[in-house]
């Protein structure tokens, strides 16, 4: 049965390596099962890499993708990012506007003017629109200082939120703390909010025993007596996620022949990361993004993993890292401000470490103490985040609640007519 038409749009999209379009493939793939037709617009390079390209047009587990061209230029300046922002929601509020058979949107903040695009598309065409609050921006341009408050760029910006705020029909943010940020901007949005974080791959996220891990062996990370201890950050490196506090601990270790810090992915905040190798730091390794099918042996090879939030940006970023580093049965070191949504979960799960950033001293302490502590204390550790994602945290069931949320409405709407498309 053909239930008529959801439509997606977001810049990143698989096979894409970047969270936000693996978890709206998630979402996708559901909803393609509960007898959906979902048609995505996405960018035909890559995000962080714009060399890549990808198919213009694909069927990918039922979910119809369609790539814009001239959307992405890569990250490594503003400019940019915004020029290939601006081009591909351009592009894809004309395409969605010829759309036929629609009976609802999602849009999350990938890029950020989605949500605006978003609200004009379900003003238009009549249908209800899902917002996906992922992070908050213009907040985190200010809280980055690449942004004054109460410049106009801003205030245009948030306008936009407040647009896409009022229009959605239902909001999921990630945590309470950036529900109580949007709610200080004066924007009612409580009773059409649903709390719900991001889910972790656990299906490709298996524990890999170190003994029978290739990318540990291809490493030369080794096993048994003598092995290294790998202290792992995997994911996007930016200013939001702060590292030199572990960086600075990580230079005093350097004389500890058994300890390792890999830095895996990528991101403006690589650089610092880079400086550190180029100036000697020999036990420090950088690493680009693993291919996603790949995840499950680089985040299995570690023996603990780093999940970083800065000081301003608690309700604004939602570093979802900590779900797969728990998914894969691992103890966590905490970077950042008391209390987080990251500390919550240390508290309430017993499973790591938590420290301020500029606390050397401390840092060096939990690294020293992660070095000394028995395999089987530091097993039992990521047993317990394990058993949190089983229980509480797993894909198939946040997925099921967020489609759920999708859903909500949206049955109701006019019958599905004339499914097809010129876009």
């Amino acid at each position: 049965m053909n239930k008529g038409v959801i439509l997606i749009i977001s810049q990143v999209y698989p096979p894409d390596p970047a969270s936000v379009g693996q978890h709206l493939h998630d979402v996708s793939k559901e909803l393609v099962q509960r007898g959906y037709r979902v048609r995505v617009y996405a960018a035909d390079r890559g995000y962080d890499d714009p060399s890549k390209r990808y198919e213009r047009r694909e069927l990918r587990d039922g979910v119809e993708i369609q790539r814009i061209r001239w959307s992405s230029f890569g990250k490594d300046s503003i400019a940019k990012r915004l020029l290939g922002q601006g081009l591909f929601v351009a592009q894809a509020f004309v395409k969605s506007l010829l759309v036929g058979g629609v009976k609802g949107l999602l849009v999350s903040t990938s890029p950020p003017f989605c949500g605006a695009v978003g609200a004009w598309v379900s003003r238009l065409k009549g249908v209800p629109v899902k917002y996906w609050l992922m992070d908050l921006n213009p907040d985190q341009m200010v809280a980055m200082g690449k942004a004054k408050p109460d410049s106009l760029s801003v205030r245009v910006f948030d306008a936009l939120n407040r647009m896409i705020l009022r229009r959605a029909s239902d909001i999921v943010m990630l945590d309470r703390f950036m529900l109580e940020r949007v709610e200080r901007k004066g924007v009612a949005v409580r009773d059409k909010t649903t709390i719900a974080p991001p889910w972790p791959h656990e299906d490709e996220l298996l524990r890999i025993e170190h003994e029978d891990n290739p990318f540990r062996a291809k490493q030369g990370m080794g096993v048994g007596e003598g092995a290294k201890f790998v202290l792992m950050y995997s994911g996007n490196h930016s200013p939001a996620n702060p590292l030199r506090t572990l960086l600075d601990a990580a230079e005093r270790m350097r004389n500890e022949p058994r300890f390792v810090l890999y830095c895996i992915g990528g991101g403006g905040g690589k650089k610092e990361v880079d400086e550190r190798i180029a100036a000697g730091a020999t036990n420090i390794v950088s690493l680009p993004y693993q291919p996603f099918s790949e995840i499950k042996y680089s985040l299995s090879s570690a023996d603990a993993h780093v999940v970083s939030i800065g000081n301003d940006v608690v309700g604004i970023v939602h570093p979802c890292k900590i779900y797969g580093a728990m998914a894969v049965s691992r103890p966590i070191l905490a970077l950042g401000p008391k209390p987080s949504h990251v500390s919550d979960l240390i508290e309430q799960h017993g499973v790591g470490w938590h420290i301020e950033h500029g606390d050397v001293d401390g840092c060096e302490r939990a690294l020293r103490q992660m070095l000394a502590m028995p395999r089987e204390q530091l097993r039992a550790m990521g047993e317990r985040g394990a058993r949190a994602v089983s229980q509480s945290l797993s894909k198939r069931t946040l997925c099921a609640q967020f489609v759920d949320v999708v859903e909500r409405g949206i049955r109701a709407e006019q019958p599905a007519h004339a499914t097809g498309s010129k876009a």
